[in-house]
């Protein structure tokens, strides 16, 4: 699990994560206070994932912002941490729960729960649809760069 949380506070793993979200430019900053760390983002994303029905209530690009807070290991070396995701200009939030446990094969399981919220009246309920659907691809990814860093240590 260590392994993993240094991948995570890892300024090359977050650069590559960014990249592959298909940024038109980012930054961003990871922060220690003894063995817990944030890791903040700022992304500013073309709208083309947007279903084209609600493009024009965002404009012609995102800025979004993510922030990741993991907690100190637990005595097992296990981790929790925060997540919240704000897109300026646009009505929708995620906030949730992060976890690295340990593994039945003695690797790591990182975990996410939490909600999304879109404050639209009437159209609340697909934004929040839409945007689920599009946090599930970039957790996806992420999954597959961090497999891809990890091997190649």
């Amino acid at each position: 699990m260590d392994t993993v949380a240094a991948m995570l506070a890892d300024e090359e793993f977050v650069r590559r994560k960014i990249a592959a979200s298909g940024a038109l430019d980012s930054t961003q900053e990871v922060i220690w206070e003894g063995e817990a760390f944030t890791v903040t983002t700022r992304r500013q994303m073309p709208t083309d994932q947007v279903p084209s029905s609600f493009r024009s209530l965002v404009g012609q690009s995102l800025d979004v912002r993510l922030v990741e807070a993991w907690e100190a290991p637990h005595p097992d070396r296990s981790r929790v941490g925060t997540l919240s995701l704000d897109i300026a200009g646009a009505p929708v939030r995620v906030i949730g729960r992060m976890s690295l446990q340990p593994g039945p094969d003695g690797g790591t399981v990182q975990s996410f729960s939490g909600d999304i919220t879109a404050s639209v009246p009437f159209f609340g309920k697909p934004i929040e649809k839409a945007a689920a659907g599009a946090v599930d691809q970039v957790l996806a990814v992420e999954r597959s760069i961090g497999l891809d860093f990890l091997a190649g240590r």
